[in-house]
C-alpha cells in the first residue's frame, strides 16, 4: 500500500492545517490509511492526494457535497472497471465545466483588483 505518513508530515505536504485535515476526516473527505498502534492517523501518497483535490475545488466555491461527489467518481474510475462509467464521465466533464466557469469569473475579478490597484498607485509620488 506504499509507505505510511503521520498528519503533521500530510499537513506539511498538503499546504493544509492539522485542523483542516482533521475536519476533512470528520465530514468524511479523507479518511487515514490506517492507524499507529498508537492510535495516530497514518495516510498514504493517494491520501495526500485526494487533499490536493480538496484545496483546489475549495477557492472555486464547490461544496463539501460536490467535493464528495466528485472524489468518489475519481475513486469509481480509478477502478477500472466502473460499471457506471459513462455516467461519471459525463459527470466530471459538468464538474469541468463547472470549474473553468469558476476560474474565469476568477480571473475577471483579478482583473478588477488589478486595475484597482494601479488606480491607486497612480495617486501615489513617485520615488
Amino acid at each position: 500500500m506504499g509507505e505510511h505518513m503521520q498528519i503533521g508530515e500530510v499537513a506539511e505536504r498538503a499546504g493544509l492545517s492539522l485542523r483542516t485535515i482533521r475536519y476533512y476526516e470528520e465530514v468524511d473527505l479523507v479518511v487515514p490509511s490506517a492507524r499507529s498502534q498508537g492510535g495516530f492517523r497514518l495516510y498514504t501518497e493517494p491520501d495526500v492526494q485526494r487533499l490536493d483535490v480538496i484545496k483546489r475545488m475549495k477557492p472555486l466555491g464547490f461544496q463539501l457535497e460536490e467535493m464528495r461527489e466528485l472524489l468518489g467518481i475519481l475513486d469509481a474510475l480509478s477502478t477500472g472497471d466502473d460499471p457506471d462509467r459513462d455516467k461519471h464521465l459525463d459527470r466530471l466533464s459538468g464538474f469541468w465545466t463547472a470549474a473553468d466557469e469558476r476560474c474565469q469569473q476568477l480571473r475577471a475579478q483579478l482583473r478588477i483588483a488589478e486595475d484597482f490597484a494601479t488606480t491607486l498607485r497612480s495617486h501615489l509620488p513617485s520615488d
